[in-house]
């Protein structure tokens, strides 16, 4: 499955929460999902997002962990941090501009997505992926997604004046050429909408 690109759609997700499981079941994971998964506002819809980690070009996580446990492979996989070097500081969890690593106290170690590396690497579907019935992760040829979706694919963010391209792409309106999701990126418009500044 090689030359196969991994998109999330958090419109499509219905919330079943099947990736958390799925995730746990990878090999590389010990039981512990690395899916992050919420509501997007709890009090007024249960509209749901799950997200994988997003392997940035240049990882922050990586940059910021002062005992060189975080890895970026020649595929743009970018690894959970390695248990003999990762020290529990947090500076990756507190640095990553999407929120995504995790500190697992059991272990004391970073953990994150590493996209089912021991999967993908041998040409297999990430987890996640594989049991996701609306296809909102997905882990799929770029002309299957050019040929079966409106949206476009994106992978270009902006965190105020930090822009981040990544190895995982999400799913936005055709018209958009890049996300700011920064939250200085965000206005209150009435009393309770909050609407991101498209560009």
């Amino acid at each position: 499955m090689f030359g196969m690109e991994f998109y999330v759609d958090p419109s499509r997700c219905i919330g079943c929460q099947s990736c958390l499981k799925a995730c746990e079941e990878c090999d590389t994971h010990r039981g512990v999902s690395m899916i992050n998964f919420d509501f997007v506002d709890r009090k007024e819809t249960i509209a749901s997002a799950a997200y994988v980690c997003w392997h940035c070009d240049d990882p922050t996580c990586a940059q910021v962990c002062p005992a060189d446990a975080i890895k970026k492979y020649e595929d743009g996989i970018v690894g959970s941090s390695l248990k003999p070097r990762c020290i529990g500081c947090s500076n990756c969890v507190l640095a990553c501009p999407f929120g995504i690593p995790k500190l697992v106290p059991e272990y004391e170690q970073m953990m994150k997505c590493d996209m089912c590396y021991d999967r993908t690497s041998a040409g297999k579907r990430p987890m996640c992926a594989t049991v996701c019935p609306s296809q909102a992760l997905a882990y799929v040829a770029p002309e299957t997604i050019a040929a079966t979706r409106r949206e476009k694919p994106v992978n270009t963010f902006w965190f105020g004046n930090q822009r981040i391209t990544t190895k995982v792409y999400m799913m936005a309106p055709a018209n958009t050429g890049e996300i700011a999701i920064d939250v200085a990126d965000y206005t209150w418009e009435g009393e309770n909408e909050l609407v991101p500044q498209a560009f």
